[in-house]
């Protein structure tokens, strides 16, 4: 099952006690997935239609639970045995959802839970971070942002093959509109893999930059050892003052080691500075002997 299966079978099963946050649930559901019409005498006509059968039994017990009414459902088994499930309506009572307010925060909240069980979609949290709502219009994209951002979460927008997307890249928004949702099990899940993905990340960072000082001491070693035998083969390293020939000999004896440790293995044992000091100065004589030599040893 997908990470967006999870969460919608999770939404889903969640009810809201007050009737006027029913009443929020209802419009974005009939918003993003149904159509109210009105009809003669006051009646008004709501069908849905939908794909999951834990959203088609929610609009179902709402409606019942809400309205106390007579709701018929109708399955049709379409390609690939995929089920699509339609739920009607007919009462002049309906018209309570056209006018559901939005004011209270709680309102809120069953709003955008019923726009992302209609359209809503999260990509996988191992691979990449994306939630996203397609909207069937932008007045409704532009209304779902003004939701978002009444909680503090930045939401971007794109037009997408005539649709209206409304969509979030970071991971700590997808963790706060889940929260909003009442997807906490989701949440958790998502946390989780967050946590485990950023101690990846901090480890190849330290590894990669752990490799790179090494490659880095390494080439300069490499370097040095160069400086010296070519030192060693013109000048000859007895004719080197007294510092220059002893910290010569611990580098030809010791080509590995970092500097510091270089450093202690000498009498007196002096710094990192002082090592670098020296191999400096070898570095400029075998550079004196390269130009005396016309570039090559």
């Amino acid at each position: 099952m997908s990470f967006s299966a999870e969460i919608k079978n999770e939404l889903a099963k969640l009810y809201p006690k007050p009737r006027h946050c029913a009443l929020a649930e209802l419009l974005a559901l009939t918003q993003f997935s149904g159509s109210l019409v009105a009809l003669n005498h006051n009646d008004y006509s709501l069908t849905f239609r939908l794909e999951n059968s834990l959203t088609a039994i929610k609009c179902f017990t709402l409606l019942r639970k809400t309205f106390n009414m007579k709701v018929d459902v109708m399955v049709r088994t379409g390609h690939k045995n995929l089920k699509t499930y339609y739920i009607q309506a007919i009462s002049p009572d309906l018209v309570a959802i056209k006018n559901a307010s939005l004011n209270s925060s709680c309102c809120k909240r069953s709003f955008i839970r019923g726009a992302f069980l209609s359209s809503g979609s999260v990509s996988d949290p191992q691979k990449s971070y994306h939630f996203e709502i397609v909207c069937p219009s932008e007045v409704l994209g532009q209304q779902l942002v003004e939701l978002l951002e009444s909680f503090a979460i930045e939401a971007k927008t794109v037009w997408r093959k005539s649709a209206y997307v409304v969509y979030i890249k970071e991971g700590a928004g997808i963790v706060d509109v889940l929260n909003i949702m009442g997807a906490h099990l989701s949440l958790m899940e998502l946390e989780n893999i967050r946590i485990l993905k950023d101690m990846r990340n901090n480890v190849n960072r330290q590894v990669n930059c752990e490799t790179a000082n090494i490659n880095k001491t390494v080439s300069a070693s490499v370097k040095q050892m160069e400086d010296i035998k070519l030192i060693e083969s013109t000048l000859g390293l007895n004719k080197l003052p007294l510092g220059l020939q002893e910290i010569a000999m611990v580098r030809l004896n010791n080509p590995d080691i970092p500097l510091k440790e270089l450093g202690a293995l000498l009498d007196p044992p002096i710094g990192k500075s002082g090592v670098n000091h020296r191999l400096r100065k070898l570095a400029e004589i075998a550079s004196d002997i390269k130009d005396k030599q016309g570039g090559t040893q």
